[in-house]
């Protein structure tokens, strides 16, 4: 079940504990990673007190879950991320996630690293969360990580990485069926200040706002609601990178009639306030 994220503040935090088993490459060890702007990815078997938090991670994040259970931070609320599970969190955003005491978690993951002028893999489009492609994730990565323990042979490794950013790439690409849906996130995207509502978003492609929420929730992992907040937020987080705009001409751009409404909204699925962000992104 999801819960609400506290509103105390989180700090940057790495723990692993006495039982957690972890293998990493990075491209220190793997230049290839670079290629391809991957920054860091492993398989690792966790246990509590196992915790991770990145406030302002530089890339997109990927997790899939292989066995046992965890917690995630996605889009502010903590959700239970189980077997079969793959979850996906965009750059710039908090990246929180933690075992439970007393289970056991496995999970394949893969972080990148990507410049904030560039369009990330994981954007205002992309799933939160998918019931599908852990698997193919896994096998990739565990065969990387055979190769690079084994052989070694630099064309394998090649391979297998290229498998791993094939995967990823998949996952994250935006709205996987039903054009009259992708060309209403385009239409959204082209007026966020619009007082969009579910009656208005189902109407606008035709469809009854039960059929648009299932939609929503199997393609995106989020209701259509959700989904438009979060289009706000990105397109926010884009004007507080390249604008000195003050806030209370910055949130009617993105659709909320107030800063204090519009920084509630932000604090919730950054993790930071927009002042804060701003801080540590602006130009």
């Amino acid at each position: 079940m999801a819960t609400r994220a506290s509103q105390h503040p989180f700090k940057e935090t790495t723990i692993d504990g006495p039982r957690t088993r972890r293998w990493s490459l990075d491209t220190k060890q793997c230049p290839e990673l670079a290629v391809h702007h991957i920054s860091w990815l492993g398989i690792d078997t966790v246990h509590a007190p196992y915790r991770r938090v990145r406030l302002a991670p530089s890339g997109s994040f990927f997790l899939a879950c292989q066995e046992g259970e965890g917690r995630m931070l996605l889009e502010g609320r903590w959700e239970r991320v189980t077997a079969g599970s793959l979850c996906l969190a965009p750059p710039r955003v908090l990246n929180a996630f933690h075992a439970v005491p007393g289970k056991s978690w496995t999970f394949g993951w893969v972080r990148y690293e990507e410049a904030a002028w560039a369009r990330p893999l994981v954007g205002a489009n992309s799933p939160l969360r998918l019931r599908q492609g852990t698997e193919e994730l896994g096998r990739a990565l565990a065969g990387l990580r055979a190769e690079w323990l084994g052989e070694r042979d630099a064309a394998m490794v090649r391979h297998w990485v290229s498998l791993v950013q094939g995967f990823t790439h998949r996952f994250a690409r935006p709205w996987r069926t039903g054009a009259r849906v992708a060309k209403l996130w385009e239409t959204v995207a082209r007026d966020l200040t619009k007082d969009w509502k579910l009656s208005t978003l189902a109407a606008e492609c035709s469809l009854s706002t039960e059929h648009l929420r299932r939609l929503c929730r199997r393609e995106l992992g989020r209701t259509p609601i959700e989904h438009v907040t979060y289009m706000r937020i990105q397109r926010a987080q884009e004007l507080l990178e390249r604008t000195g705009e003050k806030l209370e001409a910055l949130a009617p751009r993105v659709g909320y009639r107030s800063a204090v409404v519009f920084s509630r909204a932000f604090v919730r699925c950054v993790g930071m306030t927009p002042s804060q962000y701003r801080e540590h992104h602006g130009a």
